[in-house]
């Protein structure tokens, strides 16, 4: 099993790390399928929007939902997450890796992409996944144990991929 996460501190900072490591290795040859988060800030907003953009050639969809500036809690739309999730799906059996921005709360509890990371690996495609501090143990109970922390190196992370997809049966 290949399974491997990113955990890099700093708002936004997994999401510029995992988006330029998508660019580099589709143009490294690498097939992949999964999503990419960008946080573009809104004017007159304290709250950026969330769009995530399914691999490997699109679409961008806008996850978050726009409350309001006065609005707390969770903003995901986990409708359009479902959706982002069936578009992965999608793109899966043609994957030489499986690369989710984050493993956030939808996962923790089972939903989002958690079923999908797991099927991926049970048809021994890699998975590098995107995990914050706070997600991080409910990420390793879900791994079991067997996932592999890797460094905020883009050198190190493409290195782990590329070993990660030649390991892959034929």
């Amino acid at each position: 099993m290949q399974l491997a996460y990113v955990s890099l501190p700093g708002r936004g900072a997994n999401d510029r790390f995992l988006a330029a490591l998508a660019g580099a290795a589709q143009a490294a040859g690498l097939r992949l399928a999964g999503t990419v988060q960008t946080n573009p800030e809104r004017e007159g907003r304290v709250k950026c929007d969330m769009d995530l953009r399914v691999l490997p050639d699109g679409p961008v969809l806008r996850i978050s939902e726009d409350r309001g500036n006065g609005a707390r809690g969770c903003r995901l739309d986990a409708g359009v997450l479902e959706a982002a999730v069936l578009g992965v799906a999608a793109a899966l059996p043609g994957a030489d890796l499986l690369l989710v921005n984050k493993f956030g709360k939808q996962e923790s509890e089972g939903r989002g992409f958690a079923p999908l990371i797991a099927e991926a690996l049970s048809r021994g495609i890699p998975v590098l996944a995107g995990v914050n501090g706070l997600n991080l143990p409910a990420f390793q109970a879900f791994a079991d144990g067997l996932a592999t922390p890797l460094p905020a190196d883009q050198a190190a992370v493409m290195g782990w991929c590329q070993r990660a997809c030649r390991l892959q049966p034929a």
